[in-house]
């Protein structure tokens, strides 16, 4: 140990700067339609909160933008206040849109990652990734049961013909790939993301759904998890069975941020299980943005006093779990090792408060990162003002020729699933059904909040946890571990109206990266659900936010000059980065 800790200290922190400062910080580029359609009103740009028209759903005035988009580039907060001209009847604040620009002492600087350009109008891409978001909202009330092998239901079946028919499904999905089966989306793959795992078994998460052992006798199937003396119960708020912002002049109010949440009118009462996606978007409507990887935590934590969910192997020295192998004998008599457990263990260092920390710590850190992605680059609009322009497709391409018909060309080639939501419309308009009253949040789609979040907060319960574990039963404990004969598979389902859970032992082992990833997935797609995301918002954004966690997990390994390490950490594309000491 150095005789001077201040100086050593100081050096871990000037190396943790330095790494810092040895990130490139790449060039930040936006899809172009912001400066194409300005003079359509900024018609592909994140507008709400401004004054619109009634006549187009556009904004009355581009210098309106002009002056929102100025706000936003000089990052001072009180000029949305003092300065932007905002709609007469706005009521709701326009969410950090200057926290891009602030600095962090740890992990990479909010611009020093980036995503890539968002699908732009004209592209197949747009026009497949607003079909998907129309035909969410279509399914919004079937059971999440039904997205399986073998489904018969008529309307997923009805929605994902649609789909395979468009034209960047017959392209094989170029840039963003969507899981398939020979070129189509089946029941199996719709709608559950694109890393390693998540197309196997239900579509829920098992971390969407069950608890953990428990000081007074429960267990997973009750879907109650321990939080120290408290208790989290898996159950969601029952939402009516409607869909909102179905009528121009109620999309209209909401544009010109009107605030017209009513909780009196939005739940039916009662709590289930998730059980349809609209019980999904429930969850992340007002979920603390952690919370899901929170509680995943808890319950991996939870299931170690059944012997399970263990620690990454390469630190098991300092979490104290496994053995150590040593030869108390002599050094080179290699037949006389002997296992002896650690005498010491991990909580502060690479145990559960350490875990705990890490994995909400890292969620500002992302948020910061992505609104940088959201304001400052993209401003790229939300599904529910798309669904507008579609509305007024005709309306749009006439009184603005830059456009050069492409909102009709939109509405021609997503024709068929467009007629499915009029359908479902008591107004027949394409309008977006929404699963909220106030619509997307008061900030642009991409990147997506929730998503960032969810990249982060998984890439570091990948990184402290053995992502080989699967779920199984052994005798009567349900938990994540690694595998021994006679173990069984087990997974859990929601039975038919929500009440409680099935248990089911057969089937492929789920592991535990799988889960993970299909818990980002559900959060970040649950938002699509709720009509306020499109899927490029939760592709690019788990990357990004796993990037921010990867940089903040490389700060972190300069912390231990006597016990290094090194982490093994499977990405959502389905390679391993590895961290630390080597």
């Amino acid at each position: 140990m150095t005789s001077n800790r201040r100086e050593e200290a100081f050096r871990v922190r000037v190396s943790a700067a330095e790494k810092a400062k040895g990130r490139v910080h790449p060039a930040q580029k936006a899809n172009g339609d912001e400066q194409r359609y300005a003079s359509a009103n900024y018609a592909m740009s994140f507008t709400k909160g401004l004054e619109h028209s009634s006549g187009t759903g556009l904004i009355e005035r581009g210098e309106d933008f002009v002056g929102f988009r100025r706000a936003v580039d000089n990052g001072f907060i009180v000029p949305f206040t003092t300065e932007v001209r905002a709609a007469r009847k706005k009521e709701r604040a326009w969410e950090a849109p200057t926290a891009g620009v602030v600095y962090s002492l740890e992990g990479p600087d909010a611009q020093a990652v980036t995503m890539p350009p968002a699908p732009a109008l004209g592209s197949d891409e747009l026009a497949y990734e607003m079909a998907e978001v129309y035909e969410l909202a279509v399914l919004r009330d079937v059971p999440l049961t039904a997205f399986r092998d073998g489904s018969g239901n008529a309307e997923l079946l009805a929605s994902l013909d649609r789909l395979n028919h468009l034209a960047y499904a017959k392209a094989g999905y170029p840039d963003r790939p969507r899981l398939n089966v020979d070129g189509d989306v089946t029941p199996q793959t719709a709608f559950r993301g694109s890393s390693p795992g998540v197309g196997v078994g239900p579509y829920l998460s098992q971390f969407m759904l069950i608890g953990n052992t428990r000081q007074d006798g429960g267990g997973p199937a009750d879907g109650i998890i321990q939080y120290g003396a408290l208790q989290i119960d898996q159950k969601v708020p029952i939402a009516a069975d409607r869909n909102w912002m179905t009528t121009w002049n109620d999309w209209l109010c909401v544009q010109n941020g009107e605030d017209v949440r009513n909780n009196s009118t939005l739940f039916a009462g009662g709590r289930r299980f998730i059980c349809v996606p609209r019980d999904l978007a429930t969850y992340v409507h007002d979920d603390a943005l952690y919370e899901a990887y929170l509680n995943a935590c808890l319950i991996l934590l939870g299931m170690k006093s059944d012997g399970g969910a263990p620690f990454d192997p390469s630190f098991e020295s300092l979490s104290g779990e496994g053995n150590l192998f040593m030869n108390s004998l002599a050094s080179y008599n290699y037949d006389s090792l002997e296992s002896h457990p650690w005498a010491a263990g991990g909580f502060a260092l690479f145990g559960g408060p350490h875990i705990l920390t890490l994995v909400t710590e890292v969620a500002t850190r992302a948020l910061k990162a992505v609104r940088f992605q959201k304001f400052n680059t993209h401003m790229r609009l939300r599904p529910e003002a798309l669904a507008a322009r579609i509305e007024k497709a005709a309306a749009i391409d006439s009184a603005f020729p830059v456009t050069e018909g492409r909102f009709g060309t939109l509405v021609t080639a997503i024709e068929k699933t467009v007629d499915a939501v009029r359908a479902i419309n008591p107004s027949n308009e394409a309008l977006l059904p929404m699963a909220f009253q106030e619509g997307s949040p008061m900030h642009p789609s991409y990147g997506a909040g929730h998503a960032a979040v969810a990249g982060a907060c998984v890439t570091m319960l990948k990184a402290f946890f053995d992502t080989d574990a699967v779920l199984l039963r052994r005798g009567d404990k349900v938990m994540f571990a690694r595998y021994q004969a006679g173990d069984q598979p087990v997974h859990y389902v929601p039975n038919a109206n929500g009440s409680a859970l099935e248990e089911i032992c057969d089937g492929p082992f789920l592991s535990l990266e799988a889960e993970l990833n299909k818990l980002a997935a559900n959060i970040s797609i649950g938002r699509n659900m709720g009509g306020v995301h499109y899927f490029a918002d939760y592709y690019d954004s788990v990357r990004l936010g796993e990037k921010v966690a990867l940089g903040i997990l490389e700060e972190q390994a300069l912390c231990y000059r006597t016990d290094p390490f090194v982490l093994s950490v499977p990405t959502f594309d389905g390679d391993v980065v590895r961290v630390g000491a080597r």
